[in-house]
Formats: structure tokens, C-alpha cells, sequence
């Protein structure tokens, strides 16, 4: 019996992959680091410049924040419905389509002066992200040459982070000389011109075979996964120590531009510097787990957070700079970890796992990150921190009960 054209590419994939240094393989790496850049630089983008927002439409941090949490809450609603439905569209049209969309609505957020309608258009923005975000890594795994998959991820999240840091960097630069409103629209004409390179440049997909699969399937899964208490405790730690990193980085800024600080904009914009920690903290505790159960190592940054925090309670410049590097490290380092044991520990689904700790993840960063900002605005930075630590020694201790639990299998 002959073989069909798609049985014969699955049969050989391992030869027609691409293979790094190769001329696919290179525009495939080049294009997703754009990808990544893109998506983060417009999703944080109103982190650094909460004060400035909430300065014109006369709201308070917590309120302004939401220009912030609304686009998380977005990615998060986006990626539960695509988790239905992001296998049978074409992977490439998912992302150049939310590449430039959300470019254009960046553009638009830009000459809105209704706050309503803000949060509204970075919501629907969030929406619209979320394709990139559920179809990268799949994308990859299958177009990759395995031997260089490793890599070719490591392209993808270095390009998350650089995104996420330059985003927020450039932004807080920007808009303390030409305002947040001009410093949205250039962020948006420049993901745009990156958007439609990626559109250019970005390979089709040869092995995607599109595949509809039933919604009651899917929700079985899902609920599955809801009932596995290690899950649940690894979706917990996600949502709780996601919403912390982000409640900090929100008011943080906000915090350094009072006094007893009273630092200038040029300074505070350069906290998101501090990225470059979280990126060692994956790279190190990723060749660590390697080598050594994640399970066993997950408690080492879960207890350097809530020393990260605790640096961070004294009015002293340094203590502040040392605690939010040590924060940030472990953040991405436990974040690297969960995420991995979620992977591992999914004999079957792996990709709705996967999407159901990014709702959590997303979820927790929407809530907690606003939520917070009402006690910081009511009850000043000490009980803000004081607010973070109880969050960060909720995950802790549900990190110990992985420990336990993955002990007795």
C-alpha cells in the first residue's frame, strides 16, 4: 500500500525539519524573537507609566493599574478559547494576524481619552496577543529539527524578555520627556513595522496537520487536570507568585517617585533592568533541574522570594535594589520550574496543561496586581509588601506539599 504525501513527511520529519544554521531554521529563530518582542513590549507596556495615566484621567494607582491587568486578563481569556480552537487554524496566520492587530490597537489606545474605553481596547488587545502566545511553542516543536528545539525555545523566551524589558524601559524613558501618549503610538508604529517583517520573513508551516478536536473532550481533560491536587498546587503557585510580580513592578515606580526617594523618571524606568536577573535565574535553575528533581529544587527560590521582599521593607535605596534583583531572580527561576512540572506531570493533554497554568499565571496577575494597589493607596507600601509576603509564603508552602507529594511517587 503506497503511502500518502502527509504519512511520508510525518515518516521523515526528522530529515526535513529545520536544523540549525540552516536558511529556514534561521529565519524561523529571527522571526519568533520578533514575535516575542512584539507581544511583550505591548503588553506591559502601561507598567511604567501608571502615574502619568492616572495623573491625566484622575484615578488612583490601583484604578490606573488596569490598563495593565486589563491586557493580561485579555491574554487570559484569549488563550482559554483558543485552547479549543488554536489547532485547526494555520499557525502562522494566528500570529501575523495578532501581531498586526494589536499593533493597530496599540496605535488607537493612543488617542483615546475616555478611561473606559482604554481598558476596553488593552483588553481586547490581551484578546488578540494571545494567538502568539498559544501557537509559538507548538509551532516550533513541530518545525524544528529536535536536536536544536532546546535552542530554538530558548530564541523564543529570550525574545519574551527582551520585549518585556526594553518594552517597559524605553516606555518609562519616553514618556517622562514627550508624555504616555506619544510613547504609545511610536511602541505601536514600531511592533507594527516588526509585525509585518514577521509577516514577510516567517516560514509556513510544513508539518502542521490542523485537527478539530471536541469541546466535551477538551473539558474532560481540563477538569482532570483541576482535580489533580499536585496540579492544582503548581497552577496555585503560578497565579499567586505572577500577580506579586506584577503588583511590584506596578507600584514600585510609584513608590521611588515619593519621597523619601524622589527619584526622576530616567532613574525608575531603569528598575526593569532588572529583568536581565530573572533571565540568569531561568537559564541557571533550568541546567539545575537537569540534574536534580525540579521538585526538590522549586523550595530554594520559593524561600529567596520572601527574603527579596523583606529587603524591600526598609526605606534604603540598596536594600531595594538588592531585594527587587533577588525577587526577580527567584520569581523566573520558580516560574521556569512549575511550568516544567506541569509539562512532566501531564501523561496526556500536555498542551492543555500547559494553557490552563498560563490562565492562572495571566488570572493572578490581573487580580493581584490590581487588587493590591487598593491597600498600597490606603495603607502605604508597608502593608503592600507586607500583603506580597503573605501571597509569596502561601506558594512556599504549597511548594513543600509538591515536595511531599511528588516524594511519594
Amino acid at each position: 500500500m503506497e503511502r500518502s504525501d502527509n504519512e511520508f513527511l510525518v515518516h521523515n520529519e526528522s530529515v526535513d525539519k529545520a536544523k540549525k544554521n540552516s536558511k529556514r531554521f534561521n529565519r524561523i529563530e529571527f522571526c519568533i524573537f520578533l514575535s516575542g518582542i512584539c507581544v511583550f513590549a505591548q503588553l506591559y507596556i502601561f507598567q511604567p507609566m501608571l502615574s502619568l495615566v492616572g495623573g491625566e484621567f484622575i484615578v488612583s494607582p490601583a484604578k490606573s493599574s488596569w490598563t495593565v491587568s486589563s491586557s493580561t486578563m485579555g491574554m487570559a481569556i484569549g488563550l482559554f478559547f483558543l485552547a479549543f480552537k488554536a489547532d485547526s487554524i494555520s499557525r502562522k496566520n494566528v500570529m501575523v494576524f495578532s501581531l498586526i492587530i494589536s499593533s493597530l490597537l496599540t496605535i488607537l489606545s493612543g488617542f483615546v481619552f475616555n478611561f473606559s474605553l482604554l481598558i476596553i481596547l488593552n483588553l481586547i488587545k490581551g484578546i488578540v496577543l494571545a494567538g502568539v502566545s498559544s501557537v509559538a511553542l507548538a509551532y516550533l516543536s513541530e518545525e524544528v529539527d529536535i536536536k536544536t528545539l532546546g535552542f530554538a525555545i530558548s530564541m523564543y523566551l529570550s525574545g519574551n524578555t527582551t520585549g518585556g524589558m526594553c518594552g517597559r524601559v524605553i516606555a518609562g524613558l519616553l514618556s517622562g520627556w514627550i508624555g504616555w501618549r506619544d510613547t504609545v503610538v511610536i511602541m505601536g508604529i514600531f511592533t507594527l513595522i516588526l509585525g509585518i517583517l514577521f509577516a514577510i520573513l516567517f516560514p509556513d508551516s510544513r508539518f502542521f496537520n490542523p485537527k478539530n478536536t471536541s469541546v466535551n473532550e477538551k473539558l474532560k481533560l481540563m477538569k482532570s487536570f483541576l482535580n489533580d491536587r499536585m496540579m492544582i498546587r503548581l497552577y496555585l503557585v503560578a497565579g499567586l507568585l505572577m500577580g506579586s510580580f506584577i503588583a511590584l513592578y506596578n507600584y514600585l515606580g510609584i513608590h521611588l517617585e515619593r519621597p523619601p526617594f524622589s527619584l526622576p523618571h530616567y532613574l525608575i524606568a531603569f528598575i526593569f533592568l532588572m529583568y536581565v536577573t530573572g533571565v540568569i535565574g531561568s537559564i541557571t535553575i533550568g541546567k539545575w533541574s537537569d540534574a536534580h528533581p525540579p521538585y526538590k529544587l522549586i523550595r530554594i527560590p520559593g524561600s529567596l522570594i520572601i527574603v527579596g521582599l523583606l529587603l524591600m521593607l526598609p526605606n534604603n535605596l540598596v536594600f531595594i535594589i538588592i531585594g527587587l534583583g533577588l525577587f526577580t531572580f527567584s520569581f523566573f527561576a520558580t516560574h521556569t520550574l512549575a511550568s516544567r512540572m506541569v509539562s512532566q506531570h501531564a501523561k496526556e493533554g500536555k498542551s492543555t496543561a500547559t494553557s490552563i497554568y498560563w490562565l492562572f499565571y495571566y488570572v493572578g496577575s490581573s487580580i493581584i496586581g490590581t487588587g493590591t494597589g487598593i491597600i498600597y493607596a490606603q495603607k502605604g507600601w508597608d502593608y503592600f509588601v507586607f500583603t506580597l509576603l503573605g501571597l509569596t509564603v502561601v506558594s512556599f508552602l504549597l511548594s513543600i506539599k509538591l515536595i511531599k507529594k511528588s516524594a511519594t511517587h
